[in-house]
Protein backbone atom coordinates (compact mmCIF):
# COMPACT_ATOMS: atom_id res chain seq x y z
CA UNK A 1 0.00 0.00 0.00
CA UNK A 2 1.77 2.81 -1.24
CA UNK A 3 2.19 6.06 0.93
CA UNK A 4 2.69 9.17 -1.73
CA UNK A 5 4.33 11.62 1.19
CA UNK A 6 6.72 8.45 2.12
CA UNK A 7 7.69 7.75 -1.25
CA UNK A 8 8.34 11.27 -2.49
CA UNK A 9 11.07 11.89 0.95
CA UNK A 10 14.40 10.23 1.42
CA UNK A 11 14.03 11.39 5.17
CA UNK A 12 11.08 8.64 6.34
CA UNK A 13 13.88 6.45 8.00
CA UNK A 14 12.59 4.29 10.63
CA UNK A 15 14.38 2.20 13.53
CA UNK A 16 12.23 -0.29 15.29
CA UNK A 17 13.89 -1.72 18.43
CA UNK A 18 11.82 -5.14 19.82
CA UNK A 19 13.25 -6.38 23.08
CA UNK A 20 10.39 -9.33 23.69
CA UNK A 21 11.01 -11.78 20.30
CA UNK A 22 13.27 -12.04 17.21
CA UNK A 23 12.19 -10.75 13.62
CA UNK A 24 10.37 -11.70 11.42
CA UNK A 25 9.29 -14.03 14.62
CA UNK A 26 7.60 -10.94 16.01
CA UNK A 27 4.80 -11.23 13.65
CA UNK A 28 2.88 -8.02 14.90
CA UNK A 29 6.43 -6.10 14.69
CA UNK A 30 7.38 -7.34 11.41
CA UNK A 31 3.90 -6.90 9.51
CA UNK A 32 4.69 -3.36 10.76
CA UNK A 33 8.02 -3.27 9.40
CA UNK A 34 7.18 -4.74 5.77
CA UNK A 35 4.04 -2.25 5.82
CA UNK A 36 6.76 0.98 6.44
CA UNK A 37 9.29 -0.44 4.23
CA UNK A 38 6.66 -0.82 0.80
CA UNK A 39 5.29 2.40 1.88
CA UNK A 40 8.80 3.84 1.05
CA UNK A 41 10.45 3.92 4.54
CA UNK A 42 13.99 2.98 4.95
CA UNK A 43 13.69 0.54 7.77
CA UNK A 44 16.43 -0.96 9.96
CA UNK A 45 15.30 -3.58 13.58
CA UNK A 46 17.23 -4.39 16.70
CA UNK A 47 15.67 -7.46 18.27
CA UNK A 48 17.55 -9.97 20.32
CA UNK A 49 18.48 -13.66 18.78
CA UNK A 50 16.37 -16.52 19.45
CA UNK A 51 16.37 -19.77 18.04
CA UNK A 52 16.46 -19.96 14.30
CA UNK A 53 17.40 -16.73 14.37
CA UNK A 54 20.77 -16.42 15.43
CA UNK A 55 22.43 -13.85 12.67
CA UNK A 56 24.09 -10.86 14.33
CA UNK A 57 22.91 -8.97 10.95
CA UNK A 58 20.80 -9.94 7.76
CA UNK A 59 18.73 -8.02 5.58
CA UNK A 60 15.17 -10.05 5.37
CA UNK A 61 12.31 -8.28 2.46
CA UNK A 62 14.64 -5.14 2.01
CA UNK A 63 14.52 -4.61 5.71
CA UNK A 64 18.01 -4.46 7.98
CA UNK A 65 17.78 -6.70 10.95
CA UNK A 66 20.44 -6.50 13.74
CA UNK A 67 20.01 -9.41 16.28
CA UNK A 68 22.01 -9.05 19.95
CA UNK A 69 22.05 -12.09 22.36
CA UNK A 70 20.38 -11.99 26.10
CA UNK A 71 22.11 -13.38 28.94
CA UNK A 72 19.40 -15.47 30.38
CA UNK A 73 15.91 -15.65 30.23
CA UNK A 74 14.20 -13.91 33.09
CA UNK A 75 12.04 -15.36 35.44
CA UNK A 76 11.64 -13.39 38.25
CA UNK A 77 11.84 -9.45 39.13
CA UNK A 78 15.90 -9.64 39.53
CA UNK A 79 16.05 -11.40 36.60
CA UNK A 80 14.34 -9.04 34.53
CA UNK A 81 16.36 -6.34 35.81
CA UNK A 82 19.32 -8.29 34.32
CA UNK A 83 17.92 -9.17 31.65
CA UNK A 84 16.76 -5.71 30.21
CA UNK A 85 19.62 -3.86 31.64
CA UNK A 86 21.91 -5.68 29.17
CA UNK A 87 19.51 -5.67 26.59
CA UNK A 88 19.08 -2.26 26.59
CA UNK A 89 22.75 -1.88 26.20
CA UNK A 90 22.90 -3.53 23.40
CA UNK A 91 20.05 -1.67 21.67
CA UNK A 92 21.70 1.31 22.32
CA UNK A 93 24.99 0.54 20.87
CA UNK A 94 23.25 -1.31 18.31
CA UNK A 95 21.72 2.25 17.60
CA UNK A 96 24.48 4.13 17.16
CA UNK A 97 25.60 1.47 14.93
CA UNK A 98 22.59 1.90 12.16
CA UNK A 99 22.73 5.68 12.81
CA UNK A 100 26.08 5.40 10.74
CA UNK A 101 24.78 3.06 8.66
CA UNK A 102 21.31 3.70 6.80
CA UNK A 103 20.73 6.73 9.15
CA UNK A 104 17.04 7.02 10.80
CA UNK A 105 14.77 9.74 11.42
CA UNK A 106 12.70 8.02 14.05
CA UNK A 107 12.90 5.46 16.95
CA UNK A 108 9.87 2.97 16.71
CA UNK A 109 10.05 1.43 20.73
CA UNK A 110 8.07 -2.15 20.69
CA UNK A 111 7.47 -3.17 24.43
CA UNK A 112 8.46 -4.96 26.88
CA UNK A 113 10.07 -3.33 28.33
CA UNK A 114 9.55 -0.02 29.07
CA UNK A 115 12.81 1.17 29.16
CA UNK A 116 13.69 1.17 25.35
CA UNK A 117 12.52 5.42 25.68
CA UNK A 118 16.49 5.66 27.39
CA UNK A 119 17.68 5.01 23.85
CA UNK A 120 14.70 7.35 22.26
CA UNK A 121 15.59 10.19 24.32
CA UNK A 122 19.22 10.21 23.88
CA UNK A 123 18.55 10.46 20.73
CA UNK A 124 16.25 12.72 20.48
CA UNK A 125 17.20 15.46 22.65
CA UNK A 126 21.10 15.11 21.17
CA UNK A 127 20.19 14.63 17.21
CA UNK A 128 16.35 15.77 17.03
CA UNK A 129 14.88 12.30 16.38
CA UNK A 130 11.31 11.35 17.45
CA UNK A 131 10.04 8.46 19.28
CA UNK A 132 6.88 6.05 18.68
CA UNK A 133 5.97 3.91 21.71
CA UNK A 134 4.29 0.98 20.09
CA UNK A 135 2.55 -0.29 23.37
CA UNK A 136 2.13 -4.21 22.84
CA UNK A 137 1.67 -4.94 26.49
CA UNK A 138 0.71 -3.16 29.60
CA UNK A 139 3.25 -3.91 32.23
CA UNK A 140 2.06 -2.88 35.39
CA UNK A 141 -1.06 -5.22 35.33
CA UNK A 142 1.34 -8.30 33.89
CA UNK A 143 3.29 -7.88 36.67
CA UNK A 144 0.92 -8.24 38.61
CA UNK A 145 -0.90 -10.88 37.20
CA UNK A 146 2.41 -12.89 36.91
CA UNK A 147 3.67 -12.34 40.55
CA UNK A 148 0.52 -11.31 42.21
CA UNK A 149 1.02 -8.00 44.06
CA UNK A 150 3.01 -4.61 43.59
CA UNK A 151 5.14 -3.56 45.47
CA UNK A 152 8.32 -1.90 44.52
CA UNK A 153 9.31 -3.36 41.30
CA UNK A 154 5.51 -2.49 40.41
CA UNK A 155 5.53 0.90 41.14
CA UNK A 156 9.44 1.32 38.96
CA UNK A 157 7.10 -0.58 36.11
CA UNK A 158 4.41 2.45 36.46
CA UNK A 159 6.92 5.10 36.66
CA UNK A 160 8.94 3.53 33.36
CA UNK A 161 5.52 4.07 31.58
CA UNK A 162 4.88 6.97 32.50
CA UNK A 163 8.25 8.27 31.46
CA UNK A 164 7.67 6.18 28.18
CA UNK A 165 4.49 8.02 27.07
CA UNK A 166 6.11 11.45 28.47
CA UNK A 167 9.04 10.87 25.85
CA UNK A 168 7.03 9.15 23.32
CA UNK A 169 5.88 12.03 20.06
CA UNK A 170 2.74 9.52 19.63
CA UNK A 171 1.71 6.49 20.89
CA UNK A 172 0.11 3.42 19.15
CA UNK A 173 -2.05 0.99 21.13
CA UNK A 174 -2.79 -2.45 20.00
CA UNK A 175 -6.63 -1.74 21.22
CA UNK A 176 -8.87 0.71 22.61
CA UNK A 177 -8.43 -0.68 26.66
CA UNK A 178 -4.57 0.50 25.70
CA UNK A 179 -4.88 3.81 24.00
CA UNK A 180 -7.31 4.49 27.09
CA UNK A 181 -4.21 3.69 29.38
CA UNK A 182 -1.98 5.99 27.28
CA UNK A 183 -4.41 8.79 27.47
CA UNK A 184 -5.56 8.49 31.41
CA UNK A 185 -2.32 7.10 32.66
CA UNK A 186 0.06 8.29 30.18
CA UNK A 187 -1.18 11.84 29.92
CA UNK A 188 -0.89 11.85 26.55
CA UNK A 189 -3.30 14.09 23.30
CA UNK A 190 -5.89 12.21 22.34
CA UNK A 191 -4.86 12.89 18.96
CA UNK A 192 -1.41 11.63 19.45
CA UNK A 193 -2.58 7.87 20.67
CA UNK A 194 -3.27 5.51 17.96
CA UNK A 195 -4.83 2.50 17.78
CA UNK A 196 -3.20 -0.29 14.96
CA UNK A 197 -4.61 -3.77 15.79
CA UNK A 198 -2.51 -7.12 15.58
CA UNK A 199 -4.45 -8.29 12.56
CA UNK A 200 -3.21 -11.59 11.23
CA UNK A 201 -1.61 -11.56 7.97
CA UNK A 202 -3.23 -13.74 5.35
CA UNK A 203 -0.56 -14.22 2.90
CA UNK A 204 1.04 -15.90 5.90
CA UNK A 205 -1.77 -17.81 7.93
CA UNK A 206 -3.45 -19.90 5.44
CA UNK A 207 -5.01 -23.69 5.92
CA UNK A 208 -2.59 -26.14 5.06
CA UNK A 209 -3.81 -30.19 4.73
CA UNK A 210 -4.66 -31.82 7.80
CA UNK A 211 -1.83 -34.05 9.07
CA UNK A 212 -3.48 -37.61 11.12
CA UNK A 213 -0.04 -37.44 12.55
CA UNK A 214 -0.97 -35.03 15.45
CA UNK A 215 -3.89 -36.79 16.61
CA UNK A 216 -2.26 -39.98 17.35
CA UNK A 217 -5.08 -42.46 16.10
CA UNK A 218 -7.76 -40.22 18.09
CA UNK A 219 -10.66 -39.20 15.79
CA UNK A 220 -11.04 -35.49 17.69
CA UNK A 221 -7.79 -32.87 18.29
CA UNK A 222 -7.72 -29.54 20.59
CA UNK A 223 -4.91 -27.17 19.66
CA UNK A 224 -3.21 -24.45 21.50
CA UNK A 225 0.07 -22.10 20.03
CA UNK A 226 1.46 -19.48 22.70
CA UNK A 227 3.40 -18.94 25.74
CA UNK A 228 3.68 -21.82 28.23
CA UNK A 229 3.31 -20.44 31.17
CA UNK A 230 1.03 -20.12 34.62
CA UNK A 231 -0.22 -16.50 33.06
CA UNK A 232 -1.56 -17.94 29.88
CA UNK A 233 -3.24 -20.42 32.06
CA UNK A 234 -1.77 -23.65 30.72
CA UNK A 235 -1.98 -25.01 34.48
CA UNK A 236 -5.77 -24.77 34.20
CA UNK A 237 -6.03 -26.40 30.80
CA UNK A 238 -4.02 -29.41 31.85
CA UNK A 239 -6.91 -29.26 34.60
CA UNK A 240 -9.49 -29.32 31.73
CA UNK A 241 -7.98 -32.04 30.12
CA UNK A 242 -7.65 -33.66 33.65
CA UNK A 243 -11.76 -33.54 33.60
CA UNK A 244 -11.98 -34.59 30.08
CA UNK A 245 -10.04 -37.92 30.36
CA UNK A 246 -10.58 -38.89 34.05
CA UNK A 247 -14.08 -37.46 35.10
CA UNK A 248 -15.91 -37.58 31.54
CA UNK A 249 -14.13 -40.62 30.11
CA UNK A 250 -13.19 -39.42 27.28
CA UNK A 251 -10.37 -40.88 25.47
CA UNK A 252 -10.71 -39.64 21.87
CA UNK A 253 -9.21 -36.30 21.62
CA UNK A 254 -5.42 -35.56 21.23
CA UNK A 255 -4.43 -31.82 22.74
CA UNK A 256 -1.09 -30.19 21.02
CA UNK A 257 0.45 -27.48 23.07
CA UNK A 258 2.59 -25.64 20.31
CA UNK A 259 5.14 -23.00 21.85
CA UNK A 260 7.76 -22.15 24.34
CA UNK A 261 7.80 -20.51 27.82
CA UNK A 262 9.79 -20.01 31.01
CA UNK A 263 7.55 -23.30 32.66
CA UNK A 264 7.65 -25.33 29.28
CA UNK A 265 9.53 -27.48 31.88
CA UNK A 266 7.34 -27.68 34.49
CA UNK A 267 4.15 -27.75 32.59
CA UNK A 268 5.25 -30.91 30.72
CA UNK A 269 5.75 -32.06 34.34
CA UNK A 270 2.64 -31.54 35.75
CA UNK A 271 1.36 -33.02 32.60
CA UNK A 272 3.19 -36.43 33.29
CA UNK A 273 2.36 -36.14 37.06
CA UNK A 274 -1.69 -35.60 35.97
CA UNK A 275 -1.07 -39.39 33.80
CA UNK A 276 -2.00 -36.85 30.49
CA UNK A 277 1.32 -37.32 28.31
CA UNK A 278 -0.15 -39.91 26.32
CA UNK A 279 -3.08 -37.23 25.37
CA UNK A 280 -1.11 -34.29 25.06
CA UNK A 281 1.45 -33.66 22.99
CA UNK A 282 4.05 -30.34 24.04
CA UNK A 283 5.63 -29.40 20.89
CA UNK A 284 8.11 -26.28 21.64
CA UNK A 285 8.25 -23.66 19.62
CA UNK A 286 7.95 -24.40 15.51
CA UNK A 287 8.50 -22.87 12.55
CA UNK A 288 5.47 -21.38 10.52
CA UNK A 289 4.61 -24.70 8.19
CA UNK A 290 4.24 -27.40 11.45
CA UNK A 291 2.29 -24.33 13.35
CA UNK A 292 0.13 -24.04 10.07
CA UNK A 293 -0.36 -27.96 10.18
CA UNK A 294 -0.93 -28.22 13.75
CA UNK A 295 -4.25 -25.12 13.81
CA UNK A 296 -5.34 -26.76 10.51
CA UNK A 297 -5.75 -30.92 11.92
CA UNK A 298 -7.34 -28.83 14.94
CA UNK A 299 -11.15 -29.47 15.31
CA UNK A 300 -11.42 -26.68 18.00
CA UNK A 301 -8.01 -24.05 19.06
CA UNK A 302 -8.12 -22.88 22.48
CA UNK A 303 -7.24 -20.08 24.83
CA UNK A 304 -7.32 -20.59 28.31
CA UNK A 305 -5.07 -16.86 29.50
CA UNK A 306 -6.49 -17.01 33.19
CA UNK A 307 -9.09 -13.85 33.61
CA UNK A 308 -6.50 -11.12 35.41
CA UNK A 309 -6.78 -7.41 34.63
CA UNK A 310 -4.23 -7.92 32.28
CA UNK A 311 -5.51 -10.88 30.72
CA UNK A 312 -8.67 -8.51 30.24
CA UNK A 313 -7.51 -5.77 28.53
CA UNK A 314 -5.16 -7.00 26.22
CA UNK A 315 -5.05 -8.12 22.62
CA UNK A 316 -3.75 -11.95 22.02
CA UNK A 317 -2.67 -13.31 18.33
CA UNK A 318 -3.67 -16.03 18.81
CA UNK A 319 -7.54 -15.87 18.39
CA UNK A 320 -7.23 -14.12 15.45
CA UNK A 321 -5.20 -16.46 13.67
CA UNK A 322 -7.66 -19.53 14.83
CA UNK A 323 -10.08 -17.26 13.66
CA UNK A 324 -8.18 -16.91 10.24
CA UNK A 325 -8.04 -20.33 9.64
CA UNK A 326 -11.98 -20.97 10.16
CA UNK A 327 -11.54 -22.72 13.66
CA UNK A 328 -13.73 -22.25 16.79
CA UNK A 329 -12.47 -21.34 19.97
CA UNK A 330 -13.29 -21.98 23.68
CA UNK A 331 -11.75 -19.44 26.16
CA UNK A 332 -12.49 -17.79 29.24
CA UNK A 333 -14.69 -14.87 29.18
CA UNK A 334 -12.16 -11.64 29.00
CA UNK A 335 -12.93 -8.15 27.34
CA UNK A 336 -10.35 -7.93 24.77
CA UNK A 337 -11.19 -12.01 23.57
CA UNK A 338 -14.71 -11.42 22.97
CA UNK A 339 -14.48 -7.93 21.16
CA UNK A 340 -11.85 -10.00 19.24
CA UNK A 341 -13.69 -13.38 19.11
CA UNK A 342 -17.69 -12.12 19.06
CA UNK A 343 -19.37 -15.88 18.18
CA UNK A 344 -16.33 -17.23 16.90
CA UNK A 345 -15.87 -18.54 20.57
CA UNK A 346 -17.71 -20.19 23.12
CA UNK A 347 -16.80 -18.32 26.43
CA UNK A 348 -15.75 -20.31 29.86
CA UNK A 349 -16.57 -19.17 33.54
CA UNK A 350 -13.51 -16.99 34.69
CA UNK A 351 -11.03 -19.74 35.52
CA UNK A 352 -13.15 -22.38 35.84
CA UNK A 353 -11.13 -25.56 34.08
CA UNK A 354 -14.29 -27.99 34.10
CA UNK A 355 -16.40 -25.48 32.69
CA UNK A 356 -13.74 -24.80 29.86
CA UNK A 357 -13.44 -28.51 29.68
CA UNK A 358 -17.22 -28.77 29.45
CA UNK A 359 -17.23 -26.18 26.72
CA UNK A 360 -14.45 -27.91 24.80
CA UNK A 361 -16.52 -31.22 24.65
CA UNK A 362 -19.56 -28.66 23.78
CA UNK A 363 -17.85 -27.84 20.20
CA UNK A 364 -16.05 -31.63 19.93
CA UNK A 365 -19.90 -33.40 19.72
CA UNK A 366 -21.75 -30.31 17.61
CA UNK A 367 -19.61 -30.65 14.31
CA UNK A 368 -22.38 -28.38 12.52
CA UNK A 369 -21.88 -25.59 15.69
CA UNK A 370 -17.99 -26.01 15.08
CA UNK A 371 -18.35 -25.23 11.31
CA UNK A 372 -20.64 -22.08 11.60
CA UNK A 373 -18.45 -20.80 14.41
CA UNK A 374 -15.52 -21.36 12.48
CA UNK A 375 -16.40 -19.58 9.40
CA UNK A 376 -17.88 -16.57 11.50
CA UNK A 377 -14.86 -15.82 12.42
CA UNK A 378 -13.16 -16.54 9.35
CA UNK A 379 -15.24 -14.11 7.92
CA UNK A 380 -14.81 -11.46 10.86
CA UNK A 381 -10.81 -11.99 10.26
CA UNK A 382 -11.28 -11.09 6.16
CA UNK A 383 -14.13 -8.32 6.60
CA UNK A 384 -12.88 -6.54 9.65
CA UNK A 385 -9.57 -7.42 11.75
CA UNK A 386 -7.14 -9.29 9.07
CA UNK A 387 -3.45 -7.09 8.91
CA UNK A 388 -4.45 -4.83 5.64
CA UNK A 389 -7.44 -3.13 7.69
CA UNK A 390 -4.57 -2.23 9.87
CA UNK A 391 -1.84 -1.32 7.28
CA UNK A 392 -3.75 2.63 6.70
CA UNK A 393 -3.75 3.06 10.42
CA UNK A 394 -0.40 2.67 10.96
CA UNK A 395 0.58 5.01 7.76
CA UNK A 396 -1.86 7.29 9.04
CA UNK A 397 -0.32 7.66 12.64
CA UNK A 398 3.04 8.06 10.69
CA UNK A 399 1.87 10.39 8.20
CA UNK A 400 0.84 12.95 11.70
CA UNK A 401 4.62 12.39 13.01
CA UNK A 402 5.85 13.42 10.04
CA UNK A 403 3.67 16.50 9.90
CA UNK A 404 5.27 17.03 13.91
CA UNK A 405 8.63 17.02 12.37
CA UNK A 406 7.58 19.10 9.43
CA UNK A 407 6.21 21.71 11.82
CA UNK A 408 8.73 21.21 14.63
CA UNK A 409 11.55 22.24 12.12
CA UNK A 410 9.40 25.07 10.50
CA UNK A 411 9.28 26.69 14.12
CA UNK A 412 12.92 26.07 14.62
CA UNK A 413 13.81 27.56 11.56
CA UNK A 414 11.54 30.80 12.03
CA UNK A 415 13.51 31.13 15.34
CA UNK A 416 16.77 30.71 13.69
CA UNK A 417 16.13 33.59 11.39
CA UNK A 418 14.46 35.95 13.80
CA UNK A 419 17.91 35.30 15.76
CA UNK A 420 19.86 35.80 13.21
CA UNK A 421 18.25 38.86 11.22
CA UNK A 422 16.62 40.87 14.13
CA UNK A 423 15.80 44.71 12.64
CA UNK A 424 18.93 46.86 13.74
CA UNK A 425 20.90 44.38 14.70
CA UNK A 426 24.64 45.20 13.78
CA UNK A 427 26.45 42.95 11.16
CA UNK A 428 29.80 42.08 11.28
Amino acid sequence: MPNVAATQSDRRRVLMIVENLPVPFDRRAWSEATTLREAGYTVSVICPKGRGYEKSSETLEGIHVYRHSLPLEARGPSAYLVEYSAALLCEFLLSLKVARRHGFDVIHACNPPDLIFLVGIFHKIFAGKSFVFDHHDANPEFYEAKFGRRGIFWKMLVAAERLTFKTADISIATNESYRQIAIQRGGMSPDRAFVVRSGPNLNRIKMSPPDPRWRKGRPHMVGYVGVISHTEGLDLLLEAVQYVVRVRGRDDIQFVIAGSGPEWDEMVGLSESMGLAEYVNFTGRVDDPTLLSILSTSDLCVNPDRVTRFNDISTMNKIMEYMALGKPIVQFDVTEGKLSAGNASLYAKANDPSDFAKKMLELIDAPQLRKQMGEHGRVRVNEMLAWPHEQPKLLKAYDALFEMRAKRRSLVQHLRELVLHQPGKPSG
